[in-house]
């Protein structure tokens, strides 16, 4: 088992959900964070099994995300 960062977007019409450290394209929707959270959790799975373990990036570049606003 390995961790797996995700972000979780919340957009006027659902939430939309993406790993960081998978290659390609894995998304994951729903009208609830746990939904979008669940079918992207979902579709890494799909994508291992799919494609192997080589979609995961040995290690992942990214080892925190952060939101930030800024007034330009």
């Amino acid at each position: 088992m390995k961790n797996i960062k995700i972000i979780v977007e919340k957009h006027p019409d659902g939430y939309v959900a993406y790993p960081l450290g998978v290659k390609g394209v894995v998304v994951g929707e729903g009208d609830t964070y746990e939904a979008a959270l669940a079918d992207v959790k979902s579709a890494i799975k799909f994508d291992i099994e799919t494609f192997g373990e080589d979609v995961l990036e040995p290690e992942s570049p990214v080892l925190e995300a952060f939101v930030a606003e800024a007034s330009i």
